[in-house]
């Protein structure tokens, strides 16, 4: 699997629309990238690109405060050898280029000033079982870690957005963090879910760029903080009917997203609405503009 160019959020919105948070094929631009030795790659425009990237969504992610201190972590590939990370011992909130590490798929740091995150091995590992998964974003936001800490997610079937986007969360074992085992505990789910709950500890959100791995943390930090809102009201849920769940199911396989309940459920080879693509629009020109 080749890198995907990250475009600009302006620009990037026609992309987006034809395969938003899913794998895309190779630009000629990543395929040079292979060619080159590490502290090429390191230098290179499409590496640059990136880390401005990371920069402006690890700005995102403190200013939601989905991080606190150091905490959280940001990768994406470069090529298929290479990993951009983000450092240990760093807000998120005060990224700077020179900041940003260049790593092998073991985890050896080839160019860059700081060291790793240790939590990098979560991230290699999402890359090596899932070659779709093209960046990984991890955090804490505050409601996703309160479900975490109950080892639950929100129930489905509550909020479209939340059904087209991520679907059925995973929730992965409790492993002291940075270790390979805390690693190892996504791969279960990591082929079915792009979001996984990591149990008393936070999320983490694989997607084709590092933009679109942010989105699905704050759709899933959205869904559990509208969940616990709605059960306070004191009314029954409204669910969305299953006839309704096949659709999206439908044009979640025709948009390539990942979800488990694709494998299992008999959905129709056609039948996406005109009504749900639109849905899918309004959310990514959403999600954009709040760039």
């Amino acid at each position: 699997m080749q890198q995907t160019t990250v475009p600009a959020a302006k620009q990037g919105r026609e992309a987006a629309r034809t395969a938003p948070l899913a794998g895309s094929a190779p630009k000629p631009e990543a395929l040079k990238i292979e060619e080159n030795l590490p502290l090429d790659a390191a230098s290179s425009p499409e590496a640059e690109a990136l880390r401005q990237e990371i920069i402006r969504v690890g700005r995102k992610l403190w200013e939601r405060q989905y991080v606190d201190g150091n905490g959280g972590n940001i990768s994406v590939r470069l090529g298929t050898r290479f990993v951009l990370c983000t450092p240990t011992m760093l807000s998120k909130g005060d990224l700077e280029p020179a900041d940003i590490c260049l790593s092998d798929l073991d985890g050896n740091i080839l160019a860059g000033n700081r060291s790793r995150t240790s939590e990098l091995l979560l991230h290699l590992e999402i890359y090596k079982a899932n070659p779709r998964a093209q960046a990984v974003v991890h955090c804490h936001p505050p409601y996703a870690t309160a479900f975490a800490v109950t080892g639950t997610t929100p129930p489905n079937g509550l909020i479209s957005e939340y059904e087209i986007f991520i679907g059925p969360a995973a929730v992965a074992p409790y492993e002291t963090p940075g270790t390979k085992a805390f690693a190892e505990t996504v791969l279960p789910f990591v082929m079915d879910h792009n979001t996984i709950l990591l149990t008393n500890h936070g999320i983490v959100c694989w997607a084709d760029t590092v933009m679109h791995a942010e989105w699905l943390v704050e759709i899933f930090e959205t869904c559990c903080k509208t969940y616990l809102l709605a059960k306070q009201i004191g009314k029954p849920l409204s669910i969305i009917p299953e006839g309704k769940i096949r659709q999206i199911l439908a044009l979640k396989r025709q948009l390539g997203f990942p979800d488990a309940r694709i494998n299992d459920l008999a959905i129709p080879a056609e039948g996406t609405s005109a009504e749900l693509e639109r849905l899918v629009e309004q959310v990514i020109s959403r999600l954009e503009d709040r760039e």
